[in-house]
């Protein structure tokens, strides 16, 4: 296997750092519009564990260009294609990996477009459609394409797969629940506002109304931040207030899974919410350039773009943070012993620990953690296919199975757990 990374940030340098450790691929492709992101990772590689026989390199690419995707996977002869870089370069990665012949993998689908306003309309463009409306593309040539194979989307996916074929004879609600005990704070000890994941994202995912499935209706959207109900989260994080969000499991889970009703709650908490409507109202969420004044003189910029050049770095974030992150499913329904059941299956990561082991952050080491262990799947042909696919269109169990075995028993480590919330 011979990967093309595309994207040095966060997640695609937490990604590179816990690939360094497998032995399941030739050579990786580490790319950024910026070389010196990219060269920096592989630094800190063989730093920490040497000479990696040139497994791995740098490279220059520019995400938005599929043409430049395409001539860079040509160069290395990859067989798959990485995305790690912002959704808004999905479309552009994912051709540019369908025009090199080499497989894809990414942990955020296609953007949706705007919503209607009525809230119990079906959505226009969903998350992910334009990216499924071209799996014939895929199937023909040979090809697949791994999409929505992060934290959440991905394990959520892979833990809804589980549940339905392993614990349940019947699903009412497959409802991912997120939340975490994390607090930043500057180096003078004052907690300070500073979002553990792309701000550009979250504010898409955020603001956009979430979307809900139901076996009656379809999809179906709601308005931000609705339904809020407090869920308790494991490994000492506690209780959480989670609120609707638009997120890639809803689009995902109900094309191979059997349950009455799907959705995604996330927890954000009072401040965040508030700042997310204050950015809102002041239109510092739109994407649609401006004009400015600038010492060089008239600029168009995208307002979005203003509020993440001011915050910071999410990549740079971990010494300044402490607590855990969460990231899991909550099943209700019939067990297979046929009375009622409800279940959380789940994965904590403490940010001192991965720190102490990655020097990457814990949300992002946890998004970057999944798609290497798919990638190792998908390398020793334990996962196959064609076509455009989510994760919960694989059998779950090698991947828990992998994912959990000792490090000395070639696995990852990382155990993952459920919880029965009926006695």
């Amino acid at each position: 296997m011979r990967i093309l990374l595309v994207g040095a940030g966060g997640v695609g340098d937490a990604i590179a750092k816990i690939a360094a450790r497998r032995r399941f691929f030739d050579l990786m492709v580490v790319s950024d519009y910026d070389l010196s992101r990219a060269e920096r990772t592989i630094a800190w590689i063989t730093a920490r564990h040497g000479d990696q026989n040139g497994r791995f390199v740098a490279a220059r690419i520019d995400a938005s260009n599929p043409d430049d995707v395409t001539a860079v996977a040509r160069t290395y002869g990859v067989t798959h294609v990485m995305n790690a870089v912002e959704p808004t370069f999905v479309p552009t990665v994912f051709a540019g990996a369908l025009a090199a012949d080499a497989d894809y993998l990414d942990m955020a689908m296609s953007l949706s477009e705007p919503h209607p306003t009525d809230p119990h309309r079906e959505t226009g463009v969903k998350l992910g459609d334009d990216q499924f409306a071209v799996a014939p593309d895929w199937e023909k040539a040979g090809r697949m394409a791994l999409v929505g194979m992060g934290v959440e989307p991905g394990l959520s996916d892979v833990f809804a797969r589980y549940a339905v074929d392993h614990l349940f004879s019947e699903v009412d609600e497959l409802g991912t629940r997120d939340g975490a005990n994390l607090v930043v704070r500057d180096a003078s000890g004052v907690e300070m506002f500073a979002p553990s994941f792309s701000i550009w994202t979250t504010i898409e995912e955020c603001l956009n109304p979430p979307v809900i499935w139901e076996r009656e209706r379809g999809w179906f959207t709601t308005a931000p931040f609705s339904e809020p109900e407090t869920f308790t989260f494991p490994e000492g994080i506690g209780e959480v207030e989670c609120v609707n969000v638009e997120h890639e499991e809803v689009l995902l889970m109900p094309r191979w899974l059997d349950a009455k009703r799907v959705t995604f709650k996330y927890g954000l908490g009072d401040e965040f919410i508030g700042i997310l409507k204050t950015l809102n109202r002041l239109g510092l969420d739109s994407v649609t350039p401006v004009t400015v004044r600038s010492e060089q003189g008239p600029v168009a910029v995208a307002p979005r773009d203003v509020v993440a050049a001011g915050l910071p770095d999410p990549a740079t974030l971990g010494p300044l943070m402490t607590g855990k992150t969460c990231a899991g499913v909550w099943v209700t329904g019939t067990g297979t012993d046929g009375r009622p059941r409800e279940v959380y299956l789940y994965h904590v990561a403490d940010n001192e620990w991965t720190m102490a082991e990655y020097e990457a952050q814990c949300v992002v080491w946890q998004t970057a953690l999944n798609p290497v262990i798919a990638l190792e799947l998908l390398a020793s042909g334990v996962w196959s296919g064609l076509g455009v696919l989510g994760p919960e269109a694989f059998d779950a169990v090698p991947f828990l199975d992998l994912m959990k075995r000792s490090e000395s028993a070639g696995g990852y480590g990382q155990d993952w757990g459920f919880e029965d919330r009926l006695a």
